[in-house]
């Protein structure tokens, strides 16, 4: 891989270490030690995740513009800000103030990450969203373990920490990524060289591709919120529960090899990777469903983390093939908005669930939620499809 890539992935890694001190417990935090309710609780994420939309669609248009490096620093910038405030103030309702500016900021920068790490290494293919995609994942495995730990000693500290990281990142990206260059094309060049008829079928098919992607967000949002809840009510620990999160990203990072290989194995496509995954994360909700212990919801985690592996990275990898040269940022934009506004949706939505029914009728809807999902999958690039075979029988006429 090259150095720009690995830069990228410890930024990444850094990024989301100091993040996950804190999302996997924020439900906790707003329900048990703010004292509100679950449906209160899944607003406040919602203006968090509405946020980031915002920032993933801006963040998208600023890459195209002023290129990764500027957009990144922004972000950081204005999330750096808002973290520093609620470190100092984490009360009701100045909590929700800094919350919903820090997710603005986070969204800024993700676009620019992953539409840099596509373009850096173009020959790699899916390998680069992988790559990304496991720093991820092993920031989500050291900081919510460190998380959980620190949680039960002092929330105070949580909030100090992920700052902390902030610094460390903001230091990475100003001494590692301005060396980073990305070919930009002018939008005037764009509409010149992509037919407007391709433009909008490609656009179309990750629209498409994009709604069940947010469906299954959806869905996996339930374990930081409802599902996290839940294991209080029955008395798992939050250091067990951010456990859960550890050996979540620990299986991501140790199991890539064999993904690959069977990956390789099966010569699988993008569009069959997804299908597997969402099928995999149905018998995940299955398993959790059940579990009323703390070795259910580890058999469910465990499951509901491979699917993610097949899912997950494969979604940016097909926008980056469908964005025409210099639109990247933008098509990744969306990818980001879309998956943010499952986050968005998704606690809100369960949170009603459970408050006004139970679990059970949750577990029930996020099913069905799957089922759709598959639909649009099986689906999202049958207007390419239609574009080729019309194109090869005008060619042969």
């Amino acid at each position: 891989m090259p150095r720009a890539l690995w830069l990228l992935i410890i930024g990444m890694a850094v990024n989301v270490i100091g993040s996950s001190f804190l999302w996997p417990l924020n439900t906790i935090y707003i329900h048990n030690h703010l004292g509100k309710s679950l449906s209160v609780a899944g607003i406040v994420l919602m203006l968090n995740s509405g946020a980031s939309v915002i920032g993933n669609l801006y963040g998208g248009h600023l890459f195209d513009k002023i290129g990764g490096y500027k957009s990144i620093l922004l972000g950081i910038g204005i999330s750096l800000l808002a973290l520093i405030g609620l470190s100092i103030w984490h009360d009701w309702p100045q909590y929700v103030v800094f919350l919903t500016i820090a997710g603005f900021g986070a969204g800024i920068i993700f676009p620019s990450m992953y539409a840099m790490a596509g373009s850096v290494w173009k020959e790699g293919g899916r390998k680069s969203f992988n790559a990304i995609y496991v720093a991820q994942n092993l920031g989500v495995a050291v900081g919510a373990s460190l998380g959980g730990i620190v949680a039960d000693y002092s929330f105070q500290l949580i909030f100090l920490a992920n700052t902390i990281m902030y610094v460390v990142f903001l230091l990475i990206a100003i001494f590692g990524y301005k060396g980073i260059t990305v070919e930009h094309v002018a939008h005037n060049h764009i509409e010149k060289t992509m037919t407007p008829i391709k433009n909008k079928v490609n656009l179309h098919a990750l629209l498409i591709i994009c709604s069940g992607y947010l469906l299954c967000w959806v869905s996996y949002s339930q374990w930081t919120t409802t599902i996290a809840s839940y294991t209080q009510e029955i008395n798992i620990s939050m250091t067990h529960y951010s456990l859960l999160w550890t050996i979540n990203g620990a299986i991501i990072v140790l199991g890539q090899p064999l993904l690959n290989g069977i990956l390789k194995y099966l010569s699988a496509s993008l569009k069959l990777q997804i299908l597997i995954g969402i099928g995999i994360f149905i018998v995940s909700f299955l398993v959790a469903g059940k579990a009323n212990a703390f070795s259910g919801f580890l058999v469910a985690m465990i499951i509901l983390t491979v699917g993610e592996m097949f899912i997950w990275p494969a979604v940016p990898t097909i926008a980056f093939d469908l964005a025409p040269k210099g639109r990247e940022g933008f098509y990744q934009g969306i990818v980001n908005s879309t998956a943010t506004g499952g986050r968005m949706i998704g606690p809100l939505l369960g949170g009603i669930i459970v408050d006004l029914y139970n679990m059970s009728v949750l577990f029930i809807l996020l099913i069905g939620l799957f089922l759709i999902a598959i639909i649009t999958t099986l689906i999202y690039d049958h207007g390419i499809k239609r574009k080729l075979v019309s194109g090869t029988v005008r060619g042969q006429m």
